[in-house]
């Protein structure tokens, strides 16, 4: 189990979080840390567009045994 600190955020972020957390079925403090975890991301890969990094973070999450090989799209025939 990781330690855990607490910290003051502003209360509307607080609540965005929530309503965030709801729809993505995350605690309000992992979605939180979903975001911080994204915005490094971003901040250490400018060339990336956001959406892919938070895309490919949030596929880290997920369960191996639900994943699907990748399957290149054939341009030629």
């Amino acid at each position: 189990m990781s330690a855990s600190t607490s910290i003051r955020i502003n209360q509307d972020l607080y609540e965005q979080a929530k309503q965030d957390a709801a729809l993505e079925h995350r605690s309000i403090a992992g979605q939180i840390e979903f975001w911080a975890r994204v915005g490094r991301a971003a901040l250490d890969n400018p060339d990336l567009p956001v959406s892919f990094v938070a895309e490919s973070l949030a596929s880290l999450a997920e369960p191996r045994e639900q994943s699907q090989p990748f399957v290149p799209r054939s341009g030629r025939k």
